[in-house]
């Protein structure tokens, strides 16, 4: 990917990354420091908004479901305190109804899990009027559907009865699907 002009506000490249997944929030703090932005990361709700508070970022990437709370808490408060500041929403929970939340109380993009540096900086960069690039490699429906299912799963615990209940199928359909390796 060419490199991307900073077109931050007030010529300020700081970026704070919220997320709870660790091993993804450091490889893409790295990615993104490459990619000419000052990185501060946060780990939870509550690190996010401190991190805000004392000093407000131009750019936020911040995960929507946390350990501890809602990531549109921390949209929230950094809408309070910079305005101008322009954040994605990142997340494994794609839905309609939660990008519309994001982008209401002050989301500039939303983007589904899994997003790779480029597509973060796109959205974070992008012109509020101009329509989003497709993705060059989109997931498959077959992973889609595979990732909602694993998604869905982990949420009920890991209880396969309770899943097929809550996805309307045969409990040995699950079973065959959870036993397979995920598509590509």
């Amino acid at each position: 990917m060419a490199e991307l002009e900073l077109c931050a506000p007030s010529g300020d490249a700081s970026l704070l990354l919220v997320d709870d997944d660790e091993v993804f929030l450091r490889r893409l703090a790295r990615a993104m420091e490459k990619r000419g932005f000052a990185v501060e990361i946060a780990e939870s709700v509550a690190a996010g908004k401190t991190r805000v508070a004392a000093h407000p970022p131009a750019f936020a990437v911040i995960d929507l479901r946390l350990e501890d709370g809602n990531g549109l808490d921390v949209v929230e408060a950094l809408r309070e305190r910079r305005p101008d500041s322009r954040i994605v929403v990142l997340t494994g929970y794609g839905a309609i109804a939660t990008a519309v939340a994001a982008v209401k109380i002050g989301a500039t993009d939303y983007l589904s899990k899994p997003a790779d540096a480029d597509d973060v900086v796109r959205a974070l960069l992008a012109d509020g009027d101009a329509l989003p690039e497709p993705p060059e490699n989109p997931m498959s429906a077959d992973r889609v559907r595979w990732e909602h299912i694993q998604r869905v799963y982990e949420q009920c615990d890991r209880n396969v009865s309770e899943t097929a209940r809550r996805l309307s199928m045969h409990r040995r359909t699950l079973q065959r699907i959870l036993a397979k390796r995920s598509p590509r």
